[in-house]
């Protein structure tokens, strides 16, 4: 069991597996997009299945595939194959911009990884492609729409961004009411490869939920577990439900039982702060697995207790870095 220095008990995987992406998401990354790291510096298949394993065996059991887009990486399916059979693992979930999923669709419900999440911040064309600086609108689509109906379980992240999609807020819950799907907004977070900085946001986690609230007075307020991220509520008449992440505001730290693993192999055990150290060189040597095991136990027990606590120890440089390389 991974237990922090704050008395929290560990037990979420988000797993990069790739910084690259077909998108260029103007949130995420500058036009010109970031340097990309090159292959030989990413985890292999096999080094993040021995990753992988060696956490599930710490006390893991909630794996989330993250990227960059994770479907970039042509070999992915191979890893999921493979988590799939590891005991003790009991959620596999994929973040994705659902560009590249379709191909794969049969194969994830056969291996029953069916807790997909799809990014989208934006039903309207015009505004998807102004976001996401590319023409994936219909794709991306047509695969959620597939997704919907063949029964996995989905949850739609809009990330609110001012002057931009605000005016979607009420129309992708109108669009969804009929489906049993989550949309969960998210505050703005400044890791954009520094191409926009700020202190404060206009659409925080308070501004949406009374947004909202004008639109739809008939809502409650839903019970969550305390690990979630996500404020969850139920409007009257929807088959689904929407949720709001304080993503900026970092309500919910005191709860947090997320480690993250980028595809360079780096560990951060808070969004907000730097890496607290780095697997690869380790599973790529002949690093045995007990010392493996004492670099994640160090760097969990060296958390901070909340992200505004990790980003003060390195307040100058904490948003230079793209959403893309951290791990989503």
């Amino acid at each position: 069991m991974l237990i922090d220095n704050h008395g929290r008990k560990i037990n979420y995987l988000r797993l990069a597996v790739t910084d690259r992406c077909n998108l260029r998401c103007n949130y995420c990354m500058p036009s010109e997009g970031i340097d990309f790291v090159k292959n030989d510096r990413l985890l292999s298949i096999s080094e993040l299945k021995r990753v992988s394993e060696i956490l599930v065996s710490q006390g893991i059991d909630k794996i989330r595939i993250t990227g960059g887009e994770p479907f970039v990486r042509k070999d992915l399916m191979k890893l999921l194959r493979h988590l799939s059979t590891l005991k003790g693992l009991n959620d596999i979930s994929v973040t994705t911009n659902a560009t590249l999923i379709d191909p794969h669709i049969d194969e994830l419900k056969e291996l029953g990884i069916t807790n997909i999440n799809v990014s989208l911040d934006s039903i309207n064309r015009e505004t998807f492609e102004r976001i996401t600086r590319r023409k994936q609108f219909d794709t991306v689509h047509n695969n959620l729409i597939r997704l919907i109906t063949e029964g996995f379980n989905v949850r739609i992240n809009f990330i609110v961004l001012d002057g931009q999609n605000e005016q979607d807020i009420i129309p992708i819950l109108d669009v969804m009411k009929h489906h049993n799907v989550s949309v969960r907004f998210l505050e703005e977070m400044p890791f954009n490869g520094g191409s926009k900085n700020f202190n404060t946001i206009k659409w925080n986690y308070k501004a949406i939920l009374e947004h909202i609230a004008e639109a739809y007075p008939n809502y409650q307020k839903l019970e969550s577990p305390k690990e979630s991220t996500s404020i969850n509520y139920k409007i009257e008449g929807h088959a689904g439900t929407f949720g709001i992440i304080p993503s900026f505001s970092r309500t919910f730290c005191g709860s947090c039982n997320r480690l993250r693993v980028t595809a360079t192999g780096d560990v951060i055990t808070c969004l907000y702060g730097k890496p607290k150290a780095n697997l690869r060189d380790l599973v790529r040597g002949e690093t045995n697995t007990e010392k493996i095991k004492e670099t994640i136990l160090d760097a969990i027990g060296n958390r901070a207790k909340t992200g505004f606590e990790a980003q003060e120890k390195h307040s100058k440089t904490v948003f230079e870095n793209s959403m893309t390389s951290i791990g989503g």
